[in-house]
């Protein structure tokens, strides 16, 4: 016999039911009922279950751009159930997930960020930035060449023009990690965010786009 559900019912996965988007084993999830549509629930997960799941299964959703706080099941995969966990609680294990997750949607390239600024508050410009000169400076090799990439408003340096790195001198907020570099016989201080390398920089070209790409969606 189908249960009849309404919005704000807690309810648990029954043993056995498998996730509609991944296909692994999700018995025992808990969470509460937030839309009923015909023959589907849609559930808001708690924060114990939240804190269970392994990683990669938000990883996953962040890439496959799928709602990890939420499922949808059919009414006969669910039972009523009990509260677990506060407001509180659950407000504070997405923060955390979001925290952890925030870059996954970028791929490979989305794992480089998570190391290089792990623990650090994104909203410090000044420690991101300083983290990310000190991931460049131990993985960069130098000197390598390069091109300016980006349209230029002003200044001796345009678009295409061949240049060549030397290293690293700083950072500046609002332009990022700064660089060394030689164009001719002259030398500047340019922002990394509009450099690309050239020629056999295999390794170096991973890591400046990663950090370019990273630039452009902070």
């Amino acid at each position: 016999m189908k249960r009849d559900f309404k919005i704000g019912d807690i309810v648990s996965v029954k043993q056995g039911t498998i996730d509609p988007d991944f296909g692994f084993e999700i018995g025992s999830w808990h969470g509460q009922v937030t839309e009923i549509e015909d023959e589907l629930v849609f559930i808001e997960l708690d924060s114990i279950t939240l804190s269970e799941i392994p990683d990669k299964y938000f990883t996953k959703c962040e890439i496959d751009g799928l709602d990890w706080k939420r499922i949808y099941l059919g009414l006969n995969e669910v039972e009523l159930s009990e509260r677990r966990g506060s407001e509180e609680d659950l407000a504070a294990i997405r923060k955390e997930i979001e925290f952890n997750h925030q870059w996954d949607d970028l791929g490979n390239s989305g794992k480089i960020v998570s190391e290089v600024l792990k623990n650090i508050d994104p909203g410090d410009e000044s420690k991101v930035l300083k983290a990310w000169k000190n991931y460049l400076n131990e993985n960069l090799s130098f000197p390598f060449d390069g091109k300016i990439a980006q349209y230029q408003n002003k200044g001796p340096l345009q678009q295409g023009d061949k240049i060549r790195i030397h290293g690293l001198l700083g950072y500046e907020d609002g332009y990022g990690v700064i660089v060394k570099l030689r164009f001719g016989r002259k030398a500047y201080h340019f922002p990394l965010s509009d450099i690309e390398t050239v020629g056999k920089t295999s390794e170096n070209e991973k890591i400046i786009e990663t950090y370019r790409e990273w630039f452009v969606n902070r």
